[in-house]
């Protein structure tokens, strides 16, 4: 299986890049601790293991609407750094570097569509519209069943 984090070593580098720049002031990535498993450019898939901290609703065990939130952000976000990456090819790695650092959250909207019940998360992202300025996502996060827990539409900035 193809898992375009690990097999493209120019993506690798600017990673390793941004982490270096960023230091240790990714808290919330790091609580997460998600597994990055996209399959192509224009998909991103984010793998997250349930822990004692994500629990929302103590009685019935799930997943806490924040986390569903954050996941399906992270996943929409990344996209958008793979197409950008991706469609910047040829371009001098540090140009590269710049336009994919420059991706932030726009607006999302989120709709909860079931109990977040489980002990493995998959959200993924899928680019509905990239513009020069903006782009649009879809997510979707389910768990390790395969229910659709959540879906939302972002927008983020692409340069």
């Amino acid at each position: 299986m193809t898992i375009v984090e690990q097999d493209d070593k120019e993506f690798r580098e600017v990673i390793a890049r941004f982490q270096e720049t960023a230091g240790d002031k990714l808290y919330f990535q790091k609580l997460l601790n998600p597994q990055f498993q996209s399959p192509a450019w224009d998909h991103s898939r984010i793998v997250l293991e349930m822990k004692e901290e994500f629990v929302g609703n103590l009685l019935y065990r799930t997943l806490h609407g924040g986390i569903i939130t954050s996941m399906l952000d992270t996943a929409g976000g990344h996209v958008v750094v793979l197409s950008l990456f991706e469609k910047s090819k040829g371009q001098p790695l540090e140009k590269r570097f710049q336009k994919v650092i420059r991706v932030g959250s726009i607006d999302f909207r989120i709709d909860f569509l079931r109990p977040g019940k489980g002990t493995t998360f998959t959200a993924e992202a899928w680019i509905l519209r990239m513009g020069n300025k903006v782009a649009v996502t879809r997510m979707e996060l389910r768990n390790e069943e395969g229910l659709l827990i959540a879906v939302g539409t972002g927008t983020y900035t692409t340069g």
